[in-house]
Parts: structure tokens; C-alpha cells; sequence
């Protein structure tokens, strides 16, 4: 039981990361329909910017958190004014190769300024470990998981409870209606994009408090994206507990049944949730007339 208990918690935790990632994922496709392959490596950046102000700033949370959360929106927005906006009137397979391109871009400057080599970012958080029951957690475990509550709760007041996100899920409903009743479609898209640097500064923020550092770090978006499937990828919260789900599976297949099964079981997931159900659990059914 203890076992079953210490899985299913670092599970957890490994999981909020898939789910903050999933949940950008969701936020630009709900939004423009657009997959942002670029993702994962706004989160590396993030995450570098991190262990940069925490190395100069003594290793002070909040001024890490305040840095992070300002680079990934202002990236976000900056990345979707300058390369997607312009491609407006583009296939949409052009917009995902665009992000694509900023993918290797992104990663491709962040192995320029920092290297390969992994990285240690200073303690932020103490390491005193904290024992609830038989479970053992140390604080910055504690701090991702506060993360992800906070993001969820934040995100279900701002699509249901106010005026942006009654804009966002027109937006999203129909296009054509929401610009005939005054919505301003470009800036929703703006705002979606910046909702997806706020969830990859969260996301990138964790891997510096859990993880070593290095360019690899990107690769948990392809990690993520069954959680994004899972949930339905036109649904923010979905994705959270899609990611949720994913992240305590892989600890299950890690801990029982080999570290091998850690890295399959999400693509396995992936192939029975599309062949059962295939809009996710949570997203909405697509009825097109032919």
C-alpha cells in the first residue's frame, strides 16, 4: 500500500506538468483550431529563464515566479502577432509547420545561450521533506501541485464566470456569429496565445523545481499530448485531468511493470481513447454536413 500510495503521488506531480502543457495545447486549439508544436519549447525557455533569475536572485520564488509568468506571455503573444497572425489567411496545415519551425527555433536558441549540458537550478524551496501519513514530499513537489489547483481554479472563474470567456467560447462556437456580435476575434486569439505562455511559464517553472535541466526537458510535450487527446483538445480543464491521468498511469506502468512501459503507456492510451472516443472525454462532438 505504501508503494501503491508513493507511486500514485509522484505520479501526481509529474503529472501537473503533463497537465499544464496539455492545457496550452487546448487553449490554442479551442481558440483557432491551430496544433502548437511549439509548445514544449516555450516551456524550455521558460524553464531556462527560471534557473537564470533564480541563479541572480538568491533563489527567490516569487521573483522566479513573477519572471516566469512574464517571459511566457510575453513570448506567447509576441510569437502568435509575428508569425501566426500574418498567416491568417494560410492553410492550417502552414499555420502548424510555422509552429513547427518555431519548435526548432526556440530550442535551437536556447542550446546557443545556455549549451547541452544539464543544468542544476539553485534551491528555490528548501529540501526539507514533508510527510503526510507514509507519503513523503518534498516542497517544491508541494508547490507544482499548488500550481496546477490554482491554474484549474483560476481557469474555470475566467471562461465561466466572466465576460473574456463568454468572448472565448463564442469565439471558439463560431467565428462568423462572434465577430457579428462585436467580438473582437483577434484579440481572443492574442489572448488564447497568451493564456498558452502563462500555462507553459507554469509548466517550465516546475521542471526547474523538479528536474535537472537540460534541452531534453522539451520532449515532455509529446509526453503531454495524450493528455491533451485524453481530455479532448478543445478543453483547457480536460487536459488538466488528462494530464493528471497520464502522469499517474506512467508511474503505475514504471513502478509495477518496468521502466520500459513508463514511456509507452500514453501512446497507448492514445490509440484506444481515438479509436473509442475519439474527441476526448471531454471535447465537443464536431457535426459537419456533407
Amino acid at each position: 500500500m505504501d508503494t501503491l500510495l508513493n507511486l500514485t503521488v509522484s505520479g501526481l506531480v509529474v503529472g501537473c506538468v503533463y497537465a499544464l502543457v496539455a492545457m496550452g495545447f487546448a487553449s490554442i486549439y479551442r481558440a483557432t483550431g491551430v496544433l502548437n508544436f511549439a509548445q514544449g519549447d516555450l516551456m524550455l525557455l521558460v524553464a531556462y529563464t527560471a534557473y537564470s533569475v533564480a541563479s541572480t536572485a538568491q533563489g527567490s520564488f516569487a521573483m522566479v515566479l513573477f519572471a516566469s509568468l512574464t517571459t511566457g506571455v510575453v513570448v506567447g503573444v509576441m510569437l502568435e502577432y509575428l508569425f501566426i497572425r500574418p498567416m491568417a489567411a494560410e492553410p492550417l496545415f502552414s499555420k502548424v509547420m510555422v509552429t513547427i519551425a518555431l519548435a526548432i527555433m526556440i530550442r535551437a536558441a536556447v542550446v546557443l545561450f545556455y549549451g547541452a549540458e544539464p543544468l542544476a537550478v539553485p534551491p528555490m524551496l528548501g529540501t526539507a521533506i514533508l510527510r503526510v501519513g507514509t507519503v513523503a514530499l518534498y516542497p517544491a513537489q508541494l508547490a507544482v501541485l499548488l500550481m496546477l489547483a490554482a491554474s484549474v481554479i483560476a481557469t474555470s472563474l475566467m471562461f465561466n464566470r466572466s465576460r473574456l470567456g463568454v468572448e472565448m467560447r463564442a469565439a471558439a462556437c463560431d467565428e462568423g456569429a462572434a465577430l457579428l456580435a462585436g467580438i473582437s476575434v483577434r484579440r481572443v486569439y492574442a489572448i488564447a496565445w497568451a493564456l498558452a505562455g502563462a500555462y507553459a511559464a507554469l509548466a517550465g517553472l516546475a521542471c526547474a523545481l523538479l528536474f535537472n535541466l537540460d534541452p531534453t526537458v522539451s520532449s515532455l510535450s509529446l509526453r503531454a499530448f495524450p493528455a491533451a487527446i485524453l481530455g479532448g483538445l478543445d478543453s483547457v480543464l480536460g487536459g488538466a485531468l488528462g494530464g493528471l491521468v497520464i502522469g499517474i498511469l506512467e508511474s503505475y506502468a514504471g513502478g509495477y511493470l518496468g521502466r520500459g512501459m513508463k514511456d509507452v503507456v500514453g501512446f497507448v492510451l492514445i490509440i484506444l481513447v481515438l479509436m473509442i472516443k475519439p474527441y476526448g472525454l471531454f471535447g465537443t462532438r464536431r457535426i459537419e454536413r456533407v
